[in-house]
C-alpha cells in the first residue's frame, strides 16, 4: 500500500514494495486539465457557525486526481461525482507525500513527514512524542473515531493518538507487495455501526478510510465494465468504492447530526499508469501522485470551486476550526480554511511543498510549487524544473535549459526560503537509508535536545 502506503504494498511491512515498475500490459490516459479561475460563494448563513460542526473525512486510496467532476470522460463515480456538484471542490489539491504511510503522519501532525519523529522503514512508525490534532480534539472533549482497511494501521505504527475508537476491517491478510483483499463493503457497515454509537448531542471527528482503488484492481461484475488494461480495472474499482461510500452518506444524511456535519473527501495519493515509466506509487513527487481530489461539503455552504493551490496540511486546522476547538500557536503548518469554505475570496498560499522522507527504500525527495513552476529537490539529477502550466505532465525537465536560467534561481531561492522553517529529522531504527546515512535519529525530545526547535 504505500498508498496507505500502499505503494505498493499496501501500507506496512517491511518488506521491499514493488513499487515503480513498468507493466507493458497497461495504458495511461492523460489527466484532464484543472478549471480555470477560483469562483467565490455568497457567504453561508450565520446559523451555520452557531454551534460546532462535526467532521467526516473519508479518504479514498489511490484516488487520482482526474476524476469526473474535473472532466474525466468515464463516469466511473456517479455519486461523487453528485458530491462535488454541491459541494467546494478544490481542483488543485496536494497530498502531503506520495504514498500512505507518509502521507498519514502529515494529515495527523499538519506538518511535513520529513520533521516529525518516525521510523526508518517504508512502512513507517510514528513515534508517540509527534502531537497528532485528534489527541487536541479528544482533549477538548471531541468524540474521535476511525476504521481502516489495510493492517497497516493495525501493526503499532501510534496512528492511533487521539481516537476515542479505532478499528480495522475483520479478515485481513498481510502482503507487502500489494493489496489484496476487498473491503469497501466491511468498512461502510462497521463505520455505521461506530457513528451510530456517537451521542446525537456530542460532537465528533470520524475518519474512515478505503482502499479498494488501491492495487491490486480487482475486477467487480456488478458495476460497469470499463474495460480489461490496468486503468481500466482502476476505473472499475473507483466506481465500486463509490457505491459503497454513497451508502454511508446515505445514511448519515439520514441521522440527526449530519445538517451540522461537514464531509470532507480526498486521497492519501494518486496513482501512475505509466507515466514517467512508473506504475502505482511512492518512490518519487511527480503530479499524478501528489495532486490529488479535494472535496468540502458544509452546512450553509455553497457549491463553488477553488483552483487556488492548497495543501493537506490545511486539513488539521480546518478540521479543528470547524469543531470550534483552539489553534495552538505555531502547532500547524497549514491554516484553515474555513473562510474560504464560507464564501470568503480564497488566498493566496505557494508555495505548496510536497515531502518524501528518506528511508529504507524511498530517497530524500522535496518539492516546492509556485505559479507556473515545481522545483524537484532528489538525488539525481538533484534539481528538475518543470513549468506547469505549459507541461501538467513534468515530460520537460528544464533545470540545465540556459532560456530558463532566471526560473531555476528564482524557484531555489523559493525552494531554500520555503524549506528553512522545516528542518528535517533523521528517522531512528538504525538500518541504512536510501541515499546515504543510518537512521540514527531521536524517537522524542529527551533524545533531540541538541537540535533546532521544530518549525512553527
Amino acid at each position: 500500500m504505500p498508498g496507505l502506503v500502499f505503494a505498493t504494498a499496501a501500507c506496512g511491512g517491511e518488506s521491499q514494495p514493488a513499487e515503480g515498475t513498468a507493466d507493458p500490459s497497461a495504458s495511461a490516459p492523460a489527466a484532464s486539465a484543472p478549471s480555470a479561475g477560483a469562483s467565490t460563494a455568497a457567504a453561508a448563513p450565520e446559523a451555520a457557525a452557531k454551534r460546532p460542526t462535526n467532521v467526516l473525512l473519508i479518504t479514498i486510496d489511490s484516488l487520482r486526481a482526474d476524476m469526473p467532476w474535473v472532466g474525466y470522460d468515464k463516469a466511473i463515480a456517479p455519486h461523487l461525482t453528485a458530491l462535488a456538484e454541491e459541494s467546494v471542490v478544490y481542483t488543485r489539491a496536494y497530498s502531503v507525500s506520495s504514498y500512505t504511510s507518509k502521507t498519514v503522519g502529515g494529515l495527523l501532525s499538519g506538518r511535513h513527514p520529513s520533521t516529525l519523529y518516525r521510523g526508518c522503514t517504508f512502512f513507517t512508525e510514528y513515534s508517540e512524542a509527534n502531537v497528532f490534532f485528534p489527541e487536541l480534539l479528544q482533549a477538548a472533549g471531541v468524540r474521535t473515531l476511525s476504521a481502516h482497511a489495510h493492517l497497516y494501521f493495525d501493526r503499532g505504527k501510534n496512528l492511533r493518538q487521539g481516537f476515542d475508537d479505532w478499528r480495522v476491517v475483520d479478515g485481513l491478510k498481510w502482503n507487502a507487495e500489494t493489496d489484496e483483499s476487498v473491503t469497501s463493503q466491511k468498512l461502510t457497515p462497521l463505520a455505521i455501526e461506530m457513528l451510530s454509537a456517537v451521542p446525537a448531542e456530542k460532537p465528533f471527528f470520524a475518519w474512515f478510510h478505503y482502499m479498494d482503488p488501491h492495487d491490486k484492481y480487482v475486477r467487480h461484475d456488478e458495476v460497469p465494465n470499463f474495460g480489461r488494461k490496468a486503468r481500466n480495472l482502476y476505473d472499475n474499482e473507483v466506481f465500486y468504492t463509490d457505491r459503497w461510500v454513497h451508502e454511508l452518506l446515505e445514511w448519515s444524511r439520514r441521522q440527526p447530526w449530519f445538517d451540522h456535519t461537514a464531509v470532507i473527501v480526498s486521497s492519501d495519493h494518486g496513482e501512475a499508469f505509466g507515466e514517467h515509466d512508473m506504475w502505482k506509487h511512492a518512490f518519487a513527487l511527480w503530479e499524478v501522485l501528489t495532486h490529488v481530489p479535494l472535496i468540502i461539503k458544509v452546512p450553509g455552504g455553497k457549491a463553488q470551486r477553488i483552483d487556488a493551490r492548497r495543501s493537506q496540511l490545511d486539513l488539521a486546522p480546518t478540521i479543528l476550526d470547524l469543531l470550534e476547538v483552539p489553534i495552538p500557536d505555531g502547532q500547524f503548518v497549514g491554516k484553515s480554511m474555513v473562510p474560504e469554505l464560507r464564501g470568503a475570496e480564497p488566498d493566496n498560499r505557494e508555495p505548496i511543498l510536497l515531502d518524501l522522507p528518506p528511508d529504507t527504500y524511498n530517497p530524500p525527495t522535496r518539492a516546492a510549487i509556485a505559479g507556473d513552476f515545481k522545483l524537484i529537490e532528489d538525488p539525481g539529477p538533484k534539481y528538475k524544473l518543470y513549468h506547469l502550466t505549459k507541461d501538467p505532465g513534468e515530460t520537460r525537465n528544464l533545470a540545465r535549459d540556459p532560456r530558463h536560467r532566471d526560473d531555476l534561481a528564482r524557484m531555489k531561492q523559493v525552494f531554500a526560503e520555503a524549506w528553512r522553517p522545516h528542518p528535517r529529522r533523521t528517522p531512528y531504527g538504525g538500518k541504512k537509508l536510501i541515499g546515504g546515512g543510518r537512521a540514527n535519529g531521536p524517537k522524542g525530545p529527551a533524545d533531540d535536545a541538541a537540535a533546532p526547535p521544530p518549525p512553527p
